[in-house]
């Protein structure tokens, strides 16, 4: 008897008429995804421009800084030299799902860190700049709830 499982059917026209509202809404999800990807791309600028959050990226090694400043792009901030991997950053959204990236070949090393270089001899540290905060996190639920609210 314990395996049976338990049938609960609710007889109430107003909780019948909300549930299937919010299966309607949750139909088209295309316009809380748009909103999330907005998320994504908004924290991943604000990423870059206090380079890193909540904690700081690691500092450039010296000898980046001195190569920096030979070719006259020192002081400037860590992984913007040019500017490439920040403005490479896109979002996409469907009706089910929001993505961030990048398709630059280098994204990932600074995303992530590890061995790169000629014989991989050059230890890049991870700057996690595709990093949501716990606030993004409370944001994204938010616009969750607000969705599936009544307007």
């Amino acid at each position: 008897m314990a395996d049976d499982p338990i049938e609960i059917k609710i007889d109430n026209k107003a909780v019948n008429e909300r549930l299937l509202e919010l299966a309607k809404r949750g139909e088209n999800l295309r316009p809380l995804m748009k909103n999330i990807a907005g998320i994504f791309a908004y924290s991943t600028e604000e990423n870059f421009k206090e380079e890193g959050r909540p904690d700081k990226w690691v500092d450039l090694a010296e000898s980046t800084k001195k190569q920096r400043t030979k070719k006259r792009k020192w002081p400037g901030q860590i992984l913007q030299v040019e500017g490439q991997l920040a403005t490479s950053i896109n979002t996409e959204y469907d009706d089910n799902s929001a993505v961030i990236g990048s398709n630059k070949d280098y994204a990932a090393i600074h995303q992530l860190g590890g061995q790169a270089g000629r014989n991989k001899s050059v230890k890049i540290p991870a700057r996690p700049y595709l990093k949501l905060t716990n606030d993004d996190f409370d944001e994204i639920l938010h616009e969750t709830e607000n969705y599936l609210q009544d307007k």
